[in-house]
Formats: C-alpha cells, structure tokens, sequence
C-alpha cells in the first residue's frame, strides 16, 4: 500500500473498495465498510493523525482521526464523510472500477459521499505538516451506516465532541445549514381470511389500510402543504409503498404500507410522530405501526465558521434530503453538510464526479482549513 499521486488516484482506490450498506438488498456478497474504513485509517495515520477504528456493528466500524496541535485546549473541529454507498443493484456501470473517461471519475459512491471523502482526505494530506499550528484542533471522522439508521453518527456523538462539523456531502460546495428530517411509518392492518365468495363473513385488511390513507390523502398531505419553511420550503408526505392479499379469491388478513414524511425544523418535537399515527388510529384502532425518524438540521447561519466556508468559496443553503449533520447538530455540535459534487449523481445506475470539481473541493477544503482557521 502506498500513497496515491493526486486525489483521483485517491478516489479510484476508495471507489474500487466495496462499501455498500448491508440494508436490503447491497448487490454485493460481503457488503459493509471495513475495508474502507482500514484504508482510510491507514491514509490518515501516513498524514501524520493519530488513528482509531471503533465499531458499531460487527465488522462495521467507524473510523477517528485526531491530527497533532501545537498547543493544548484548541477548539476542534471534524471532517466528517460517511464510508458507506447504496447498493449496487440496476447498476449500467461497472460499480468498482472506477474509470476516468470525459472528463469524470465513474463508480458507486464517487459523488456519495468518496468525493468530497477524497477531496477532504487530500486536503489534508496537503496540509499536514502545517494543520498543527492552526487555531483549531483537527479530526477526521469517517461514519458508517449514514445511508440507513445513520448509527456511525449516533456513536460518533457518544464518544466524542467538537465545536463545528463539516459533512461530506455532494452539495456543489454549498454550504447546507438546514436540511429536512425524515420519518419512515411502516403500518400493518390486520384482517380475517375467508373464501372470496363469501367476504362478509371475514374482515378486509386491504379496505382498512384504505381507510389509513385515506387520512394520509385528505388530513396529513394538506397540513403539511400548508406550512412552509423560509429555505425549505413545505414538509411532505408520501405513501411508497403496500402490500396485501396472497390469492385473488382470499380475503387479505394483512396488509402493510411504508409513508415517507420529510419534516421542517418546525415540527422537530417530541410526540410528533405519534400524534400523527393516533389520528391514523381515529379510523382503524388497531393499526400496527412503526418507525424510523432522522432529525431535521439547523444550524446558525451566522455561525463563525460558516462564514468561514463562505470565503472558502462556498454559499449558504438548505437541501431537501437529510444526513448525519443533523445528528451531530442535535448532539450540540453545530454541523453543516458542503462537498465537491452534485447531489444528482447520488444513488444512480451510473455515478460519476467531474474531476473538476474534485480539485475545486480540494481547493475548498484547503482555504477553509488555511485561511479561516488561524
């Protein structure tokens, strides 16, 4: 193992490492990001930072980095890109070789998030021999699991602190203070099976979960459409999925549905999303429901070192979709998301960075941490 050239030799070799998320289906046999999270480790301690793997789940570790300071009790602050991509599933592209054809660097993950991961991890190699003597202490934290149960971040706020975070996203070199929360509702209706001939004498999990969403429809969907948010714009509701019924002449005894809401800082309070699946209940009182919630970001725009971003080049924004900035923000740590790349590439069948904007996310990297950070 050695030291790439440049950044898109970086990137070539944290692409062609497999990382995929192990949630659903990862198109991979041995889906996870150790090996990812080994390499970057390795890079980090050939920087000259002192290293820790720490794991959250078996064989899915984080990956800590704290750089060396000339003077004790400094400020700290993270350069925190998640390891992990989506599946490869439906991909047209070879997801792992990471070839550079037109100008761009192709593979799973080379806009989320091992872009603006490369371009981090290059600045501060650049800088390593000058990072002790900034005004801020540096750490470099590479998460796992952000693309599903965001747990690296969760883990990453029990063990540690700092006083401003930078998220590895694609956001174009937008500086993200805000972004929607999620929450994902998987609801159950149960019925009684029967012979189709004779219905009456069963029960309709299918028409129950009707009635569900019909409240979804007529009461959630036109609440929500009528609040708005001054970046955000209106929250939002969606049914995505269901599923019911084993046999045309059956009636269905189950039926489950899956609702995506994309919630505003506004409705960031505890009970939110049980007060939503009570007035589910109004109309179906046995209704099986669970869920998974990602917190909406705010962080102050006129935060220090986000105007320190903005003489890096960056510009102030907000983004619909939601990643581990939030969790840290929550955890104290004001956070934003900003990196090389554009959000658009993300999750597609065949992801790409512009090496240009590889090298301008180097660039911005190295002006926030050199410029603004003395």
């Amino acid at each position: 193992m050695s030291v790439p050239a440049n950044v898109v030799e970086l990137l070539q070799a944290l692409v062609r490492i497999p990382s995929v998320n192990p949630d659903g289906d990862p198109g991979v046999e041995n889906p996870g990001e150790a090996a990812c999270a080994e390499y970057v480790g390795e890079f980090l301690r050939w920087a000259g930072a002192r290293v820790q793997w720490e794991e959250v789940l078996p064989g899915r570790p984080n990956v800590v980095a704290v750089f060396p300071s000339d003077a004790p009790g400094k400020k700290r602050v993270v350069f925190a890109p998640h390891l992990d991509t989506v599946s490869v599933v439906g991909m047209t592209i070879d997801p792992f070789a990471a070839e550079v054809r037109e100008g761009k660097l192709w593979g799973r993950g080379a806009s989320d998030t091992k872009g603006p991961m490369a371009a981090m991890l290059w600045a501060l190699w650049e800088l390593r021999e000058r990072i002790p003597a900034l005004g801020y202490e540096v750490c470099f934290a590479g998460l796992m699991g952000e693309e599903a149960g965001q747990y690296g971040s969760k883990a990453f706020v029990a063990k540690h602190t700092a006083d401003f975070a930078v998220i590895g996203e694609p956001t174009e070199l937008g500086i993200v203070h805000t972004h929607k929360g999620s929450a994902w509702l998987h609801l159950t209706t149960r019925g009684k099976a029967v012979h189709a001939s004779a219905p009456d004498r069963g029960a309709n999990a299918i028409y129950k979960m009707m009635e569900v969403l019909r409240v979804v429809r007529e009461r959630v969907i036109p609440r929500f459409a009528a609040m708005n948010h001054p970046v955000l714009g209106a929250p939002t509701a969606s049914v995505g999925t269901i599923r019911g019924g084993s046999k045309i002449n059956i009636v269905p005894d189950c039926c489950e549905a899956g609702v995506d809401l994309r919630t505003i800082p506004e409705q960031d309070r505890a009970g939110f999303v049980e007060g939503i699946v009570e007035e589910l209940r109004v109309v179906c009182p046995d209704l099986e429901a669970s869920w998974t919630e990602s917190r909406p970001l705010w962080t102050e725009p006129g935060h220090p070192l986000i105007a320190a971003l903005e003489r890096a080049g960056g510009k102030l924004c907000g983004a619909p979709w939601f990643c581990d900035a939030a969790v840290l923000a929550a955890a104290g740590i004001p956070a934003v998301a900003a990196g090389p790349g554009s959000i658009a590439q993300a999750h597609t069948k065949d992801e790409w960075i512009g090496l240009e904007e590889l090298r301008r996310g180097v660039e911005f990297y190295e002006a926030f941490l050199e410029g603004s950070l003395k």
